[in-house]
């Protein structure tokens, strides 16, 4: 019984090596390129300004009412 066991401890990293391989590997992780992720990052940097005009807007409003 001593091979079953060894072979079941072969048998994990195997099934993990098609597992990962059946997921796409690490390809799927590195699917932005540099240029998407710098679009973005602007994107979300203009969108934070906005809110933060707004939010100060509004705070200046609630100082005056009180």
């Amino acid at each position: 019984m001593e091979w079953f066991s060894n072979l079941l401890l072969l048998l994990c990293p195997l099934m993990m090596i098609f597992c990962m391989k059946g997921m796409g590997g690490y390809k799927h992780h590195h699917s932005h390129s540099s240029n998407d992720m710098d679009i973005k990052i602007s994107k979300l940097e203009l969108e934070n300004e906005e809110l933060r005009k707004e939010i100060n807007s509004l705070s200046a409003k609630v100082q005056k009412d009180l």
